[in-house]
């Protein structure tokens, strides 16, 4: 769905280890655009999805970079909110269904397929802020991600992100570990998990919590907020007697 790298095969490693990348970003996300559309739905109610829009503050009159946008469900809720947006992905065919929603509740959204690490994406644009919803994880370069995104965003601007929380073990086979239940949190790559959800379709890129501060401050961007959203009733009952543990982590952080 989102950014491109290096074309791989599939490893030789056991189920939920890291692996080789099965195919390059494009086509992990093309082959299961159908899939991805009816199970993330239109609604933006998710608790990380909610939690991001609610740290976008009030975007009116503001230029948007939706970064990873996929079908477009948090761009036309930005769209909506007054900004004007601009939806960046690498997928051909989530691409195809954003711009059929488009044509069919036209809000003025531009829709650009690129790769979000190639250091001439959307050159000569700015934006005032740019979002990445549960997409971090999916690009394979994140210090090439976070460049460009402090290349497009102005001096002052924002970057708002959610993605599955790294540092805790999940909720049951639909929402795994960030890691390898056999490899564990230090050990970071590119893996594969063994359930038949997203990260069964198209893999993960575990990273440290660690890793993603540093490379955010590396780039410039410094936090405002962070917030752990609790999983919600729904994921709860799939636990019962457990203590919850957070699923989510989303962030606000400002371009210095």
């Amino acid at each position: 769905m989102f950014a491109a790298s290096r074309p791989g095969t599939r490893g030789e490693s056991g189920p939920g280890g890291y692996r080789q990348r099965v195919a390059g970003p494009a086509a992990r996300y093309d082959r299961i655009a159908d899939f991805y559309d009816a199970t993330a739905g239109r609604a933006v109610t998710d608790p990380a999805t909610a939690a991001l829009l609610g740290l976008t503050g009030d975007v009116r009159r503001m230029r948007l970079l939706d970064v990873a946008c996929g079908p477009g469900r948090v761009t036309r809720e930005l769209a909506r909110r007054g900004a004007q947006v601009t939806g960046l992905d690498i997928s051909a065919a989530l691409l195809a269904k954003a711009r059929a929603y488009e044509q069919r509740e036209p809000l003025g959204i531009t829709y650009v397929q690129g790769d979000a690490t190639a250091d001439s994406v959307l050159e000569g644009q700015v934006f005032d802020g740019a979002t990445c919803n549960y997409g971090l994880s999916d690009i394979d370069d994140l210090n090439g991600l976070l460049a460009s995104i402090a290349r497009l965003v102005t001096a002052g601007g924002w970057l708002v992100f959610s993605l599955l929380h790294p540092c805790f073990p999940g909720w049951d086979r639909d929402a795994p570990s960030s890691w390898p239940p056999d490899q564990g949190y230090f050990s970071e790559g590119w893996w594969l998990a063994s359930n038949p959800g997203f990260r069964g379709k198209v893999g993960s890129s575990h990273r440290m919590l660690s890793t993603y501060l540093n490379s955010l401050t590396g780039h410039g961007f410094v936090p405002e907020q962070v917030t752990e959203p609790r999983p919600g009733p729904a994921w709860e009952r799939r636990l019962p007697g457990a203590a919850p543990v957070p699923l989510y982590l989303v962030a606000r952080y400002r371009r210095r």
